[in-house]
């Protein structure tokens, strides 16, 4: 811990890659707008605001957005676009930091504690930082400054869209205890119905549980469950932090049967995984996919390349062939995920892209 409050400021961009698109082409602006493909096995890798009032949302399959959403627009995904954006928006970041750790292309924590840019308050630096990225790139962003990591990204999402939020030293516990339990960064969609299952609706009821209770029903994470709902986070921003591996996973609403739609929600995972691994230029030789079924039982699948997988088409093939080994599956499937791990150093000029087969 710190001797004085870290000031910590989360910047999220606003629906980033939808925004991207609809900055180049005005005619998409106001319209419900899908970054991905349409086709019968596409998925959505990013949805507009507009389309998210129908419910659309990432990782959806293409055919279930259009039901939802006839009207729906599909744009191809323009990866090195977002990526030459993010280097905007990180080259500002530089400005007012030392200490930055990007999450991905579009959202980053600063730790702006010795106040670089000399700025009254972090309040102040968030907004100039805001400001400066709609200007250099047309884009808003949001943002959430608070006095550790886990409050300043909730308070990120509490004004979104171009908007930020500040809980002051002293409030987080308050605050936190005001929110929906499914609104807390760590807790996802299968803890979520776990803890509502026992009467865990808020942070206030989860700051009404033992340290014993939450470690009895959720084990290791048991901690760190009590000590959110306090507002306690003592976790640095970590600008050099090494990770041994890059994944990320999803829990459906209710168990896929459908081997095109369980495809598609991996190669959304591997899309948002090659995000992180592009900006972090960190690139691993080994691609896991996790599957949970309906029975919990739970299978991984792993495939390590000669070299590192240095192409995103790299990727989302590797990720198709793991989970086409464990398709048609005879029971559903709860969760998938997708890790790249195994990363060695990043190649001074990028592998050529392996031939696709198939």
């Amino acid at each position: 811990m710190t001797k004085f409050p870290r000031k910590i400021i989360h910047i999220d961009m606003d629906a980033f890659y939808a925004s991207v698109e609809q900055r180049d082409d005005p005619s998409l602006k106001g319209r419900p707008l899908a970054v991905g493909h349409g086709a019968r096995r596409g998925v959505v890798a990013a949805a507009s605001y507009e389309a998210r009032q129908f419910g659309v949302r990432s990782a959806m399959p293409s055919t279930t957005a259009l039901r939802q959403c006839p009207q729906l627009v599909f744009v191809s995904p323009r990866f090195e676009v977002y990526k030459a954006v993010s280097r905007q928006i990180h080259e500002i970041f530089a400005d007012y930091a030392d200490l930055i750790e990007p999450l991905s292309l579009d959202e980053a924590y600063l730790d702006v504690t010795a106040n670089r840019a000399g700025l009254a308050t972090a309040t102040d630096t968030a907004k100039e930082i805001r400001a400066r990225i709609l200007a250099a790139t047309g884009l808003t962003a949001s943002a959430g400054v608070s006095y550790n990591k886990f409050l300043a990204k909730l308070a990120s999402d509490q004004r979104k869209p171009n908007g930020q939020f500040v809980v002051a030293p002293g409030k987080g516990e308050a605050f936190v205890q005001t929110l929906p339990i499914g609104r807390f960064y760590g807790v996802g969609a299968v803890t979520e119905a776990k803890m509502k299952r026992l009467g865990i609706h808020t942070g206030e009821d989860l700051h009404r549980q033992s340290l014993t209770f939450l470690q009895q029903h959720f084990g290791k994470s048991g901690p760190w469950y009590h000590a959110i709902a306090r507002g306690e986070d003592h976790r640095p921003v970590n600008g050099e932090r090494v990770r041994k591996s890059s994944g990320s996973e999803t829990t459906f609403e209710t168990d896929l049967t459908d081997p095109a739609a369980i495809e598609a929600e991996v190669l959304a995972l591997a899309d948002k995984v090659w995000g992180w691994c592009e900006t972090a230029q960190a690139f691993g030789r080994t691609v896991t996919v996790k599957i949970k079924f309906a029975d919990f039982q739970q299978a991984t699948r792993s495939r390590s390349a000669p070299g590192p997988v240095s192409h995103r088409e790299h990727l989302r093939r590797l990720g198709r062939d793991l989970i086409g080994s464990v398709l048609p599956s005879p029971k559903g499937v709860r969760l998938v995920g997708v890790t790249v791990s195994n990363f060695q150093a990043a190649p001074a000029e990028r592998l050529p892209q392996p031939a696709l087969i198939g």
